[in-house]
């Protein structure tokens, strides 16, 4: 079973100098990548920019310090954006603050109780959906700011069709200097990676538009003029008891589920990941834990909800991390940034955080996979595809993984209806199978059917579906290719022998596999039939066969 051990305490012991430098170095370098991003997913998602910064700070400190991963970097990330926003903006920063510590506590349950692996259960299909979907809904959300739009008529759009309305509807406020410095913003990071990869593009982007736009006093939004008041320093505890009310909870568990399950699904990945680049192997369900733990000291700092971000961890790797002390020093780069530049960040343009939003958006879209499973998948892949990208959008992720799943396991289910097969013998090729009819003799007033697939209940009416010949008296079931069978199937069953029983047909069953014989055992159906009827294999069920007759 696996250990519920931080990674941090097994590398320790074989830790050395040379490792903990470029820890530091590592650690630094994604403190620079996070700093841009930190504060423009913070804005994105309806709060201050300093909320991002202490989501960074809080949550990259606890999951490096107590995560199962030796190189994840925790922090806010795209994903979260537009859920996060619809939560403030319907129930304010302080239902926020109870849906994220909820669901830190269902991700510390999900990993106490070993659901880490179970999390690989939620299909392909659904999270290239909702990613694309989350990165749609990004992207029309910056919209905004990049162009520098005003809601003339007091709009307050919280979805992403009332945003586009919006939009539509202000188009004549656009600001073409906004449009300018976001244009600008898009050459450089497209540009400075192709010239100088070290120094990350957005920090680039960041202090040339905030230069800018001082220099030559433009028209343009900036954080400081977006948001009044921001706090300095290091963040302070706001969590408040009076905020826990029996009503508060019910209705931010939805919520708090929807961040449980995106932190846990994208950390995880981002986990797998990291895995295939330093060829290590993550605890997955300590790194559960330790998103929770995160998750909640995020929220009672001022933070947002925070999870694996796959972008930092792989720079963190290329830049020589290979312990959590990285994600520690990333940390603490960005409290020193918290304690002396936050003055600084106020001057940053609202369209060069949109446009770095933008990239945000393309890169995390995937579209590339996104169309390659629309070209190469079955359809009903596809269906679940473009339905849970389109719920995503038009509505919310929450009604996109619930119908998303629900609609996989539906076609899952039809579909392993359909290899389920009933049949009678009939003659195939002996040479291909040598327990073929051809190599039998079948006794008379004999018939024998085999199953193959699983016996559940969306194929156990199959079962009831066996043909009886007026002249029968034995029932052969072949089940050597039955996995599973479940309590429908069992019933199914169960009906058929009370069926053959009233005409006198007496059943056998042949190579009957472990967990249907457990079923059969647990149902006392063994007893009905008869041991003796149970056969390990066909020669034996025909002969057994043989013998019935002559009695």
């Amino acid at each position: 079973m696996e250990k519920l051990k931080p990674k941090l305490f097994s590398v320790m012991k074989t830790y050395t100098v040379e490792q903990f430098i470029k820890d530091v170095v590592a650690g630094v370098i994604v403190a620079i990548i996070a700093l841009p991003l930190s504060i423009a997913l913070a804005i994105a998602s309806g709060v201050g920019p300093e909320a991002g910064i202490y989501t960074a700070i809080v949550a990259g400190f606890l999951v490096a310090f107590l995560g199962g991963s030796r190189v994840q970097i925790a922090g806010p990330t795209a994903a979260f954006a537009t859920i996060v926003a619809g939560i403030v903006a319907k129930d304010g920063t302080d239902g926020l603050m109870v849906a994220t510590i909820l669901a830190g506590f269902f991700l510390i349950i999900m990993g106490f109780c070993r659901f880490g692996n179970l999390l690989k259960y939620i299909p392909y299909t659904i999270t290239t959906g909702f990613t694309a979907g989350i990165a749609v809904t990004l992207f029309i959300g910056q919209i905004k700011d990049f162009a520098g739009i005003s809601y003339l008529h007091g709009e307050k759009p919280v979805e992403t069709t009332e945003k586009l309305s919006a939009l539509f509807h202000n188009l004549t406020s656009v600001n073409q200097i906004s449009v300018l410095i976001g244009c600008l913003t898009l050459a450089i990071l497209i540009l400075w990676p192709k010239i100088f990869k070290r120094i990350p593009a957005s920090l680039i982007a960041v202090i040339v538009t905030s230069a800018v736009v001082e220099i030559f006093q433009l028209d343009v939004v900036t954080i400081g003029k977006a948001f009044q008041n921001i706090p300095e320093g290091l963040p302070k505890l706001t969590i408040r008891a009076s905020l826990f009310t029996l009503q508060g909870i019910r209705e931010q568990i939805p919520n708090a589920v929807t961040i449980a399950l995106l932190a846990g699904i994208e950390s995880l990945l981002s986990a797998v990941v990291a895995d295939s680049m330093i060829g290590s192997k993550h605890r997955s369900n300590m790194e559960l834990i330790a998103q929770g733990v995160a998750n909640i000291g995020s929220a009672c700092f001022g933070g947002i909800p925070a999870t694996g971000a796959i972008a930092r961890t792989a720079a963190n790797i290329k830049n020589g991390g290979r312990t959590p002390v990285s994600g520690m020093v990333h940390s603490v780069t960005l409290i020193l940034v918290a304690l002396f530049l936050m003055p600084y960040a106020k001057l940053i343009p609202m369209p060069c955080i949109a446009a770095i939003l933008f990239q945000v958006a393309y890169n995390m879209s995937g579209w590339r996979s996104f169309v390659n499973l629309c070209k190469s998948s079955p359809k009903s892949d596809i269906l679940v595809l473009v339905t849970t990208f389109l719920l995503t959008v038009i509505f919310d992720l929450v009604v996109a993984i619930e119908v998303g799943i629900l609609l996989a396991a539906v076609l899952f289910m039809k579909r392993m209806s359909d290899v389920t097969q009933v049949e009678g013998w009939r003659e195939v090729d002996a040479e291909n199978d040598p327990d073929s009819i051809d190599l039998k003799v079948i006794p008379a007033h004999t018939q024998v059917y085999e199953i193959s697939g699983p016996m559940f209940f969306a194929a156990a009416g199959k079962i009831l579906g066996i043909s009886l010949r007026e002249d029968t008296k034995v029932l052969v079931i072949r089940m050597r290719s039955v996995n599973a069978i479940d309590a429908t199937a069992m019933h199914n069953l169960e009906q058929l022998y009370e069926n053959c029983e009233k005409r006198g047909i007496r059943m056998i069953l042949s190579h009957v596999n472990s967990q249907p014989m457990n079923v059969i055992v647990k149902a006392k159906f063994d007893k009905k039939v008869g041991t003796e009827n149970f056969c390990g294999h066909i020669d034996e069920a025909l002969k057994r066969a043989q013998e019935l007759i002559e009695s």
